[in-house]
């Protein structure tokens, strides 16, 4: 699966599509350049169960290592994986888990 990430000045995300249709997005917020705030996870039914959600935070974790970035993973969806992943934990802002 091609992941592909959008980002404006202050937003973003990290998605899956084909043509036109995202099947797989998760948005972001910036409120500094050293923060991001994951607020929202969603999958088609057409990828479920193919560890779509999963790749789409795997992509944001590898994005905020290259560029010196903290997560806020206010998703509970990308919150629950931080929690199942505690290697992918250096990228937290606190990490609790």
């Amino acid at each position: 699966m091609l992941i592909q990430h959008e980002h404006t000045s202050s937003k973003g995300s990290f998605f899956i599509a084909t043509g036109e249709n995202r099947l797989a997005e998760m948005t972001y917020t910036m409120p500094s350049a050293s923060k991001m705030i994951i607020d929202h996870t969603e999958v088609s039914d057409e990828l479920r169960g193919k560890n779509a959600g999963y790749q789409l935070v795997h992509a944001a974790v590898e994005y905020a290592r290259a560029n010196d970035i903290k997560i806020i993973p206010l998703c509970p969806f990308a919150h629950s994986v931080f929690k199942k992943k505690p290697e992918l934990g250096d990228v937290l802002v606190n990490p609790v888990f």
